[in-house]
């Protein structure tokens, strides 16, 4: 459990999400209540389709509520058109994504340094070979996603989302494209730099087992969100 938590940089109310299929409206989330704060780590649960993936990208700004409020550092997203979405979450939100999400034509280095450079960072070039460092791929710099292996990828991924010192870190079945020892390397990896950082982690997954690390555990059933023991 994490001591000492800080304020809340993740909250929704009410929140619903509501899409057209071909047998009319569909209900994926309804009546979502969640409050994230500094340095805590939160999993959820649920089977595939349950709506957690959705759930991630309405708390990240990724996509827009039907109904209810989302607040992301201290900032209503209600409102914000999609570059002002973006705007909030640069340099205060991270990413990790089941499939890494690498650009392949850049080097494990660049694909680092990408988003200092977008956002305007002091010293991106030090900054991207110390995230580098720190997920032990400083000799892996040069080389491209297709040159790596999953696991490495992976660890490229949290690089890049940990360099910008996020406030937040958003993780969408991180293990998921990963054999179970690779994974589990690649969560103790996730847990420490989240603990070192003093970032809040929300966490989506299918495995129990990694949720039991986390501080808190919450299920998506029937599109709601309910608290586990």
């Amino acid at each position: 459990m994490t001591a000492g938590l800080g304020s809340v940089v993740s909250r929704a109310t009410g929140l619903g999400k509501d899409v057209n299929g071909p047998g009319g409206r569909l209900t994926i989330l309804s009546d979502c209540e969640l409050s994230v704060r500094a340095g805590e780590a939160v999993a959820i649960l649920g089977a595939s389709g349950s709506g957690k993936s959705t759930l991630l990208g309405l708390l990240a700004g990724l996509d827009t509520a039907s109904a209810g409020e989302v607040w992301l550092c201290g900032e209503r997203l209600v409102g914000l058109d999609e570059d002002g979405r973006a705007a909030l979450r640069n340099g205060r939100v991270g990413f990790v994504f089941q499939s890494f999400q690498l650009l392949p034509t850049l080097t494990a280095l660049e694909n680092v340094l990408l988003p200092l450079e977008l956002g305007g960072h002091a010293d991106a070039q030090a900054v991207a070979a110390d995230a580098l460092a720190r997920v032990g791929l400083a000799a892996r710099a040069g080389h491209f996603p297709r040159q790596l292996s999953g696991g490495e990828q992976q660890r490229v991924a949290i690089a890049r989302a940990f360099a910008p010192a996020p406030a937040i870190l958003f993780a969408d079945e991180p293990t998921g494209n990963l054999d179970p020892a690779t994974g589990g390397q690649v969560i103790d990896l996730l847990l420490a730099l989240r603990g070192d950082s003093g970032a809040a982690l929300v966490l989506v997954t299918h495995d129990a087992a990694l949720a039991e690390r986390c501080d808190r555990r919450l299920a998506m059933r029937d599109g709601r969100l309910e608290p586990l023991a």
